[in-house]
């Protein structure tokens, strides 16, 4: 199953608080297919269909299904700028 950073539970948690924001939305990630880039992510207000659904610390992430299978042994980053834009990033889970 994806992991989230404490920077990403971070920054999720920005993204997702904000006042025009519903209390339960959540960043969604969705395959985009061959082709172009892997993944689109995007706040959501619910999760969709068959969306797994991972939550830490506050942070909600919804995975569409391809997604999930493709992240499911890696761990979700987050780095934010000096304008305070957020770049979310995905590597191999650290091995224990």
């Amino acid at each position: 199953m994806l992991t989230l950073t404490d920077n990403a539970v971070t920054a999720i948690r920005a993204l997702t608080s904000q006042p025009e924001q519903s209390p339960d939305t959540g960043l969604r990630i969705m395959g985009q297919g061959e082709g172009v880039p892997p993944f689109q992510l995007a706040l959501a207000e619910t999760p969709g269909d068959g969306d797994q659904v991972i939550e830490a610390e506050g942070a909600r992430v919804f995975l569409e299904a391809a997604a999930a299978d493709a992240l499911a042994d890696k761990s979700l980053d987050a780095e934010v700028d000096d304008q305070g834009g957020v770049a979310f990033s995905v590597s191999p889970q650290p091995v224990y």
